[in-house]
């Protein structure tokens, strides 16, 4: 018998087309009902709840109830980046579906990747804070150094509170459309929120696009020269 971590259960579960859809439409951090999610997925309600029970069995998803709905996030960060990685993996080689749309050219500048800003400004912002030697990379380890608290710092942000959370502090994430590396971990995501708090940008409803004002978008690259 083999022993070890079981990869070919994950693949199973996020195998499924179906599935597959539901997780790509739930990396946004928005919770989704069932109803929501059946309709990404091109399938029956009874047909989208059996395929929820299987991935929150599988540790992929998790639900919150509230009054009589039923609402359904990712699990984690840790599966959001998996899930960004494949699509990552999956672009890089050439494995795409075409979906042409008004929203494909925003998405790809600016988007939500679970909680933190992923596309070309989020990989921009990435590679300032390396370039600067605000963040260390080694291999798949990111750290923030003393002159990069010293920078967030100067943002507002605490960076003690953000090192008590259970969350990693700094995470890279493999931005699907980039095909390059953007910030995850609870320091890509308060510095969305700072984004937010200033102003410079707004997320569209229903989804994944974070739209940058004209004015935001200077302040951004003030912020983060590339």
């Amino acid at each position: 018998m083999k022993e070890g971590p079981d990869i070919a259960l994950l693949g199973s579960l996020i195998g499924d087309p179906a599935r597959a859809n539901m997780l790509s439409a739930l990396i946004s951090g928005k919770a989704l009902t069932p109803s929501e999610l059946a309709e990404i997925a091109n399938i029956t309600l009874q047909t989208t709840s059996a395929h929820l029970k299987k991935m929150e069995a599988g540790g992929l998803i998790r639900q919150r109830k509230q009054g009589r709905h039923r609402y359904f996030n990712l699990a984690d960060e840790d599966v959001a980046g998996l899930i960004e990685s494949m699509m990552g993996l999956a672009a890089k080689k050439g494995h795409i579906r075409t979906r042409t749309g008004p929203k494909a050219p925003e998405l790809r500048k600016a988007r939500v990747c679970y909680n933190h800003l992923a596309g070309e400004l989020g990989v921009q912002m990435y590679d300032s804070l390396i370039s600067r030697k605000y963040l260390h990379e080694n291999e798949d380890e990111v750290t923030l150094t003393k002159a990069g608290k010293d920078f967030i710092s100067t943002l507002g942000i605490e960076i003690d509170t953000l090192k008590s959370s259970r969350r990693p502090l700094c995470k890279s994430c493999l931005d699907w459309s980039a095909r390059r590396s953007h910030l995850a971990g609870s320091l890509g995501t308060a510095l969305l929120d700072h984004i937010y708090a200033k102003g410079w940008a707004r997320r569209l409803n229903e989804v994944r696009v974070v739209e940058f004002s004209p004015k935001g978008e200077l302040e951004f690259t003030a912020h983060f020269p590339l």
